[in-house]
């Protein structure tokens, strides 16, 4: 199996990338004259499979030329354990100097293994100015085989600085059925199951993912749509949004706390404590690192888990406006038609037109640091007037 397979809706990005991997002249000839280049940012909406496409790039850089080669190299790479493989990500809300710092003094390493050591920088747009600037010194000189991919939504996110010193590839949305078929084949769904969190998820690869194999995401979501559809006052209002600010912290909850005592047991294993033995007094301080890692890492889940609440809210809106302008648009939430027909004529055009509007400007107000509870509320008020 090729590392391309399991990629799917990017076949322009792919064929750039695979073409960038078989020419083995990095620096045989002046950037601009080969298809390979020693800096890359990879582009698209969340969910388009930027990060997955990353990792298949430097799965095919690192690669040895014989299958059992490439092989053993998906599984490396695929575990973050490459040794020429260098990966900066974040779950906090930024990404720290100290770690940039750091990761770029580690590019300077020559590969041991492979003709490459590929540096990759998920969110790259969560570095602000001051830290992008530490990039910059890398991309500017970078050493004669290291290889940067970075990742973020949009080119407009990073500094035109490092825009102008980076090979750029715009990621397209997936339709459905391509996500559909992915999931399906990937993950062992059924087709229809899989058909139905595509198109629910928006073609998101990755959440589309979640709602085909996890049956409370799945709860969470329709419990969502129906509290929105339950808001017929502002008291109405005011009670939803204290339900769907604790439907994110559920959502959060449950994706990170399984993965946080994964880490705690991996933590104590390497520093040879047995489970439930007493932590020695010099081995606290690394485990106090670790838990305030998972704080930072859950402030950043819960706020995420707001935001796909306020996707779901836009995606449920959008269905209503088109069944009001009659346009014929197959709706994203097809399984609860009825309903939105329902809603579509007890209320104008116009007014759904304002809460789409009201649910763009809490985004905005929660990325501005705005109370969760208050945007929601604000936001769900204007939906009830």
């Amino acid at each position: 199996m090729s590392v391309w397979d399991e990629l799917t809706g990017q076949s322009e990005a792919i064929a750039i990338f695979r073409a960038a991997a078989a020419d083995s002249s990095l620096r045989d000839a002046p950037i601009g004259d080969s298809a390979m280049t020693h800096s890359w940012l990879i582009t698209g909406p969340p969910g388009s499979g930027r990060s997955n496409l990353a990792y298949a790039f430097a799965t095919a850089l690192l690669s040895p030329p014989d299958p059992e080669g490439e092989e053993a190299t998906r599984r490396q790479v695929a575990a973050r354990t490459h040794p020429d493989l260098g990966v900066l990500s974040t779950e906090g809300v930024i990404i720290k100097m100290a770690d940039v710092q750091k990761f770029v003094t580690t590019s300077y390493f020559s590969p041991s293994v492979s003709r490459y050591r590929v540096m990759v920088i998920e969110d790259a747009d969560r570095m602000v100015e001051r830290t992008s600037n530490v990039l910059l010194k890398a991309l500017e000189e970078p050493p004669p085989r290291t290889v940067w991919i970075l990742c973020a939504p949009s080119e407009a996110d990073l500094l035109p600085t490092i825009r102008s010193r980076v090979r750029s590839v715009r990621l397209r949305v997936p339709d459905v059925a391509e996500v559909a078929e992915l999931i399906s084949r990937r993950d062992g769904v059924d087709l229809a199951t899989a058909t139905r969190a595509a198109r629910e998820s928006q073609s998101h690869i990755g959440m589309a993912h979640r709602l085909a194999t996890n049956e409370e995401a799945r709860r969470r979501r329709q419990l969502t749509l129906d509290i929105a559809l339950g808001i017929h006052s502002v008291s109405d209002a005011v009670v939803a949004a204290s339900k769907l600010l604790a439907l994110a912290g559920e959502d959060a909850k449950a994706i990170t706390e399984e993965r946080d005592a994964e880490e705690r047991e991996g933590a104590l294993r390497s520093l040879g404590i047995e489970p439930g033995g007493t932590i020695p007094p010099a081995l606290r301080a690394q485990l106090r690192t670790l838990e305030e890692d998972q704080k930072r890492r859950a402030t950043r889940s819960l706020r995420d888990g707001i935001d796909r609440i306020m996707v779901d809210l836009q995606s449920l809106y959008r269905d209503i406006l088109l069944l009001q302008l009659g346009v014929p648009s197959e709706p994203i939430n097809l399984a609860i038609h009825s309903q939105l027909v329902s809603a579509a004529e007890a209320t104008t055009a116009a007014a759904t037109l304002g809460t789409m509007d009201a649910i763009a400007t809490a985004r905005k107000r929660i990325d501005g640091n705005v109370s969760p509870a208050l945007a929601l509320e604000a936001m769900l008020i204007s939906a009830a007037r």
